[in-house]
């Protein structure tokens, strides 16, 4: 597998603003992307689930996604933070008043022209943004990609739980669920994704290995 790239909260702020300065200033496209972003990062949800979200998915009054039909053909709801529902509201109702009417209403993120933002967009814009922050100039690290955001949002996770004493064993079955995972063999993947992650698992299983064992009867 490729080596993720794991965004810092700056990384995250930095995109956000630059998403900001999309033209047309004041219009939708820098609101839609501002907001794709920060639900990414604050989710874990894939790309693809994002751009592919309806009206009737996103229900702000309960603070869920409804994820349909997605890898492996599975649906799931994803709770979201205050926060995130906050935006996403307000995002919708930009969006609902923006003078160019929607083509799809259904979709909840447009484009400029009001049609449902495709994947491929998305990733295009990414990269543009990318270019103009220098990410692609990141040492041994690989390139940053939306999918990245997914990475980031389960080692962050992982590495709370670690630090909180968690038992991150029985807790990664949920995270396998929530991320919408086909194994629990793929969630414990991201425990890769950051040396720190790696240091306390193995600090965990030295302490594990070196305690006294109760005699086996």
């Amino acid at each position: 597998r490729i080596q993720p790239h794991i965004f810092s909260d700056m990384e995250v702020h930095q995109l956000m603003d630059e998403a900001g300065r999309l033209p047309p200033a004041g219009g939708l496209r820098p609101r839609t992307y501002v907001v794709l972003f920060g639900l990414l990062a604050s989710t874990g949800i894939r790309i693809g689930e994002a751009v592919g979200l309806k009206r009737q998915d996103v229900d702000l009054d309960r603070g869920v996604l409804r994820i349909v039909g997605s890898k492996f053909k599975k649906s799931r709801f994803v709770v979201l933070h205050p926060t995130t529902c906050a935006e996403l509201r307000a995002y919708r109702s930009f969006r609902d008043l923006y003078p160019c009417p929607p083509r799809d209403p259904s979709a909840f993120f447009l484009s400029e022209r009001g049609k449902p933002l495709k994947r491929k967009m998305a990733e295009f814009t990414f990269c543009g943004i990318s270019r103009r922050l220098g990410w692609n100039e990141t040492g041994g690290r690989g390139h940053p990609r939306l999918y990245d955001f997914r990475h980031t949002f389960a080692c962050r996770r992982i590495w709370l739980w670690y630090r909180d004493g968690v038992d991150v064993e029985h807790a990664m079955a949920s995270l396998s669920t929530y991320m919408g995972h086909g194994t629990l063999r793929d969630t414990y993947w991201y425990l890769t994704g950051l040396p720190e992650l790696m240091q306390i698992a193995a600090a965990r299983f030295e302490q594990f290995a070196n305690s006294p064992q109760e005699a086996v009867p």
